[in-house]
């Protein structure tokens, strides 16, 4: 396994550098790269993973839109990726920049033969509550969120029945480790985030899209809306699980990648 930061993102890959094809695991808001641990570890192939702006190892690089997101995912697949298959898979916030990718770069997805959009959303997302902005204006001053063992109990909302307890702990730890500008920013963001127009050109690549029955921060009728707009994808419901589905279900995740690549 080889680690390197460039200048904004820190980027980690795995497997056979003569794959002839690559997964990219894009991980979601809050978290960070680790959160593919145990599925990367189970796939074929080649693998690249990366911190996002302002996450895990890039957490000194600020923050953007959306959009910008999808340009860094762009220029991770332009330096790691530049020839070969590929099979993107996006986690939450990682499922809306491979849309918002979709939408900026259509061409880049000639070379995509496989999605797997897990526990994400095209939009309608709800705004944010007055707590919310009021506590934003304070952690947007961190130069990270911190309190880590402090958001543990919290954090454990977003998975589903009897997690590990050691997934919700390192939930948490990632979550204090994102840096406030970006805990707050990419919060907005994910109000504005409309792209369900942008699945079209997702529409005769294979797809699986996956959500938990008990999702409380993209519940499943975003999932739906997913699944209907891609009506030759794959729709995997999994009962009684929650959020964070790279780390409850990361066996059939992983299985599920794996089936794409």
């Amino acid at each position: 396994m080889a680690s390197l930061v460039l200048a904004r993102l820190n980027v980690v890959t795995s497997g056979p550098a003569s794959s002839d094809v690559t997964a990219v695991l894009l991980h979601g808001w809050t978290m960070d790269l680790t959160t593919w641990d145990r599925v990367a570890a189970a796939l074929p192939g080649r693998v690249v993973r990366y911190d996002v702006r302002g996450h895990g190892l890039s957490a000194g690089t600020g923050t953007g839109t959306i959009a910008d997101l999808a340009d860094d995912l762009a220029a991770v697949l332009d330096k790691h990726v530049p020839t070969g298959r590929i099979v993107l898979a996006g986690h939450s916030l990682g499922g809306m920049t491979i849309m918002a990718l979709a939408e900026q770069r259509p061409e880049l997805f000639e070379r995509v033969s496989g999605v797997a959009l897990i526990a994400t959303s095209c939009g309608n997302l709800p705004r944010q509550s007055g707590v919310e902005r009021l506590a934003g204006k304070w952690l947007v001053k961190r130069p990270k969120v911190g309190f880590g063992r402090v958001l543990a109990p919290g954090l454990r909302v977003t998975f589903g029945r009897r997690p590990r307890w050691a997934d919700v702990r390192a939930a948490a730890a990632m979550a204090g480790n994102t840096s406030g500008e970006a805990f707050v920013g990419i919060r907005e963001e994910l109000t504005l985030h409309q792209r369900r127009e942008a699945l079209a050109v997702l529409s005769e690549i294979p797809t699986v899209v996956m959500a938990g029955s008990w999702d409380v921060l993209t519940p499943m009728r975003h999932s739906r809306v997913l699944a209907d707009a891609l009506p030759s994808a794959e729709f995997v419901i999994y009962p009684k699980t929650g959020h964070m589905l790279p780390l409850e279900r990361s066996g059939d995740v992983a299985r599920r990648i794996a089936a794409l690549m």
